[in-house]
């Protein structure tokens, strides 16, 4: 079993986009890359911990590629948009992604690259070395599904 991090706006709707993937044993909302080691989601918003709305990927390696799933990533959200998506705005909506090794962060930054050529230099993506995550509030776990949102 693998990990993958990927921020991408709101995270309720991409939390249930990537689960639905073939591979992904389990994906679960938090908080990556932030400063505070114990932040909650009250202070994520305020914007005084750095840290960005995370979706934390459990992936099994033989049924889906970390490649696949940076693909999926640009896929499902605007790379274009600094620190916002859609009508959700802040540092916090940044689109950014979270290696956890050197082979993660080459794929992260080559597919990057990739994508930034088709946007014309427009993409904001950022990749980063993991750092603080923290799973969010128990509340915020499947929030669209539990709320018969879809």
């Amino acid at each position: 079993m693998k990990t993958a991090y990927f921020s991408l706006g709101c995270f309720w709707s991409p939390q249930l986009e990537f689960e639905n993937l073939e591979g992904v044993k389990k994906a679960e909302v938090g908080y990556c890359g932030g400063d505070d080691p114990n932040t909650t989601y009250e202070k994520v918003c305020s914007g005084s911990t750095n840290h960005a709305e995370t979706v934390k990927v459990d992936y099994d390696e033989k049924l889906v590629s970390y490649e696949d799933l940076v693909r999926f990533f640009f896929k499902i959200h605007d790379p274009t948009q600094l620190n916002k998506q859609g009508p959700d705005v802040g540092t916090q909506y940044r689109s950014e992604i979270f290696y956890t090794d050197e082979n993660q962060k080459e794929i992260a930054k080559k597919i990057k690259n990739e994508i930034n050529n088709k946007f014309k230099g427009k993409v904001v993506t950022k990749v980063s070395k993991e750092k603080l995550y923290q799973p969010a509030e128990e509340y915020h776990q499947y929030y669209l599904k539990r709320k018969n949102f879809i």
